[in-house]
């Protein structure tokens, strides 16, 4: 147990988890405050859609070059500057929501700024930790505590942001939203022990975002975890945007067990990130595995669920696998990932989080209009299980080719060897 905690113990482990949960909270409440601003103001679900599009999936296609170039500069100073900008977003986007002052283009481009900024931002972290964690061998460990506190930001985000809009409105929700950036850029400005990866010599941003492609589409684990990640998040997220359909048209129940429901599944997640603390020493393809079965086999039994009890367990299931799931990704994929490439690959993993649910919540909105909303349920469940069975199936010959490569790698570095 004391190991597992460990984490806290190396500098700056703190501070970046604290920054990373505050992110993830912000974007929550700032998500939340923003769809409710947009319909509002304008009566019309086409502007809300468009703004989940430009400040979700936009930010993904910006992101990745943007953490490319900024992945060589200090991030005492990069970091505190990114939280800093969301800070005046955020009081910027208060200040439009204060009586007639509503913009929608502004408002718009104002979230497609703190979309990038946010994965950009989760992406540099992800790389400092791995770079300070690893030489500890404290990754694995490191990356539960980040996801204890990505579920919490989940599972009190959307509940904060609904109390401050209720109780002060929207501009004081979107201020307090701006004041936790604030604090935590002066926190991270704080730290004088923040990791930085040395760079001798300049590249553009270009470059290194090629480079940084070019590395991961040449390393056979790291192409297969993003692939199968990408695949993934698609089948995870198509009953995103029917959920509240399914549970008012299919469960028949009301506005207060559609919150049970989706309480539910964050419960799952903070299940989930607690149990991944205790088996993170597994095989990381076998927690892959096994928890998107979870998800799958959750989204398969809420396809036939006729309660909302039933439902909600289900639900609990499947956000048990999800807490589990995205941990075991990342933490797979920067421990076969050299230091000097974790922001951009941590940063191309967040990019890829962000962008896939756009596919997603399409074809979960083309199946429900098709059939309906247990039809989209079925088709995920049914799609991740597939997945999972592909995986199992291509396992041998990757290990095969794994062990191949291995031992040619050896046989050139002995030829090398003698001749010298």
């Amino acid at each position: 147990m004391r190991r597992r905690f460990e984490p806290l113990r190396v500098r700056p482990f703190g501070r970046l988890l604290g920054s990373y949960t505050v992110n993830d909270l912000g974007d929550s409440i700032g998500v939340v405050a923003l769809s409710v601003l947009v319909f509002d103001r304008t009566g019309d679900v086409a502007p809300t859609a468009g703004f989940f599009l430009v400040a979700k999936f936009l930010p993904a296609l910006f992101s990745t070059g943007l953490t490319a170039h900024l992945d060589r500069f200090s991030l005492r100073r990069v970091l505190p500057t990114i939280y800093g900008i969301e800070a005046l977003v955020f009081a910027a986007l208060a200040f439009l929501a204060i009586g007639d002052r509503f913009f929608l283009p502004l408002v718009l481009a104002l979230g497609l700024i703190d979309g990038t900024l946010a994965i950009t931002g989760r992406g540099l972290t992800r790389g400092a930790v791995a770079a300070a964690l690893q030489p500890h061998g404290l990754i694995a460990e490191g990356n539960a505590l980040m996801n204890l506190g990505f579920a919490a930001a989940s599972v009190f985000g959307a509940a904060i942001a609904g109390g401050l809009i209720a109780a002060f409105g929207l501009s004081a929700a979107l201020f307090v939203d701006a004041a936790s950036f604030l604090i935590i850029a002066v926190w991270l400005a704080t730290a004088r022990d923040l990791p930085q990866i040395e760079h001798h010599d300049y590249e553009p941003w270009h470059r290194r975002f090629r480079d940084g492609m070019a590395f991961a589409r040449s390393q056979r684990t790291i192409r297969t975890l993003l692939l199968g990640q990408s695949l993934a998040l698609i089948c995870f997220t198509i009953v995103v945007p029917i959920e509240v359909i399914y549970a008012k048209e299919s469960l028949g129940t009301t506005d207060a067990g559609f919150g049970v429901l989706l309480s539910s599944w964050g419960a799952g997640i903070v299940l989930g990130s607690l149990l991944y603390i205790a088996v993170k020493n597994r095989s990381s393809f076998g927690l892959i595995v096994f928890s998107s079965a979870l998800v799958g086999l959750a989204y398969l039994g809420m396809s036939q669920a006729g309660t909302l009890w039933l439902a909600c367990v289900m639900s609990v299931i499947g956000g048990a696998g999800n807490g589990i799931q995205w941990v075991a990704v990342m933490t797979a994929l920067q421990e076969v990932t050299p230091t000097e490439f974790q922001a951009r690959m941590s940063g191309l993993l967040e990019s890829i989080g962000a962008a896939m649910p756009g596919i997603g919540f399409l074809l979960g909105g083309l199946l429900t209009a098709l059939g309906s909303p247990r039809t989209a349920f079925a088709f995920a469940g049914a799609g991740i299980l597939a997945l999972v069975i592909l995986a199992l199936l291509l396992r041998p010959r990757l290990e095969r080719r794994a062990a191949q490569t291995s031992t040619t790698t050896g046989k050139t570095m002995g030829r090398r060897l003698s001749r010298s």
